[in-house]
């Protein structure tokens, strides 16, 4: 499985009109979890943020808000920002664009937020430009920094080694919170919060 750790500059540039990173003004980590909301994944992540006074932004599924609501709740009301990740998982290269856009827009009945994240991060000039562009207005985050806690090819401590090499000021950390990725990222979470909260970095959501 083939995948950038560290986004090259050249792809932020040809799709400069998403978020790739948050402006480096302080000591700040951007922790961003995709595909949840899951019974034992999300709780976890919920868990050790709550532990290190962080806050994260999910990027959600319609469907699995639709299973399990508790869980959701649970994110907002512990004041983590939430994101639109379709409602099932669409690879935005494989669909036409009514399809695609139709999925953030049912999606989104079940989550209210302005940012959209596509599936596998793949998504076309088209509907960047639908669903940034009126009446959706989303801002379209896509991340500086990928864990590979979805690739069984390497470990956890290779995840771990993945974001602790690569992340720095402003940087947007990609996890999952589901049930391929749960193991990895359940090692790799604590470890991180514990190892840069120690060079005295701070953890925020998303705003935009």
């Amino acid at each position: 499985m083939f995948y950038f750790v560290s986004t090259p500059w050249w792809l932020k540039k040809l799709y400069n009109k998403c978020i790739w990173q948050m402006p480096a003004t302080d000591k700040t980590i951007y922790l961003t979890f995709d595909d949840g909301p899951h019974p034992q994944a999300t709780v976890f992540a919920l868990d050790e943020l709550k532990k290190f006074e962080a806050t994260a932004t999910f990027f959600c599924l319609g469907k699995n808000v639709a299973e399990y609501p508790e869980v959701y709740a649970r994110i907002v009301g512990e004041g983590h920002a939430i994101g639109n990740h379709t409602f099932n998982h669409l690879n935005g290269w494989k669909n036409k664009d009514d399809l695609y856009v139709n999925n953030v827009k049912i999606a989104a009945k079940y989550i209210d937020s302005n940012l959209f994240r596509p599936p596998y991060g793949r998504i076309t000039r088209s509907q960047q430009k639908l669903l940034a562009g009126s009446p959706h207005k989303f801002s379209i985050v896509m991340w500086t920094v990928l864990s590979g806690d979805f690739d069984n090819a390497i470990t956890a401590d290779k995840c771990l080694e993945n974001v602790i090499g690569a992340a720095g000021n402003g940087s947007i950390v990609v996890f999952h919170d589901n049930e391929k990725a749960r193991e990895k990222m359940s090692y790799a979470l604590p470890k991180l919060l514990e190892y840069f909260c120690e060079k005295g970095y701070r953890f925020k959501r998303i705003d935009l």
